[in-house]
């Protein structure tokens, strides 16, 4: 009086049990084993399965490469603005932010304090004190 639960497996030809990763036997397959459908598939379903996928994954292309030259038409016209390329030069908490050399002026950025450099009189900094 006791039930059984029904046991699934597949049987892979050239492929060992622990040689076995995700996506080695169709989903339809993987459905099957795991109980989310009741009948084995048949071959004939799995092939118009992959053919389908294959569609989807070629209309996919077409579409992305159709958008893109739709995009690019756009901004050549000026409807549509190109996005803002920033170059980073920095860090916000580095002591020297966007400063390529030392200057007479005190600097303050984030937690960090660096106090202005002496420069000698005459040197072609941008102070004259």
């Amino acid at each position: 009086g006791q039930n059984i639960p029904e046991r699934r497996f597949v049987e892979a030809i050239n492929c060992q049990a622990y040689q076995y990763e995700m996506g080695d036997f169709p989903t339809e397959w993987e459905a099957w084993i795991r109980k989310k459908r009741n009948d084995p598939p048949t071959i004939e379903e799995i092939l118009q399965n992959e053919n389908y996928r294959e569609e989807m994954k070629q209309k996919i292309k077409d579409a992305s490469e159709k958008d893109k030259l739709l995009q690019a038409k756009e901004y050549k016209e000026g409807l549509v603005a190109e996005p803002v390329r920033t170059h980073v030069k920095g860090h916000a908490s580095a002591p020297y932010y966007g400063k390529s050399e030392p200057s007479q002026d005190p600097t303050s950025t984030a937690s960090t304090f660096q106090p202005g450099s002496w420069m000698p009189p005459g040197s072609g900094s941008s102070h004259n004190k």
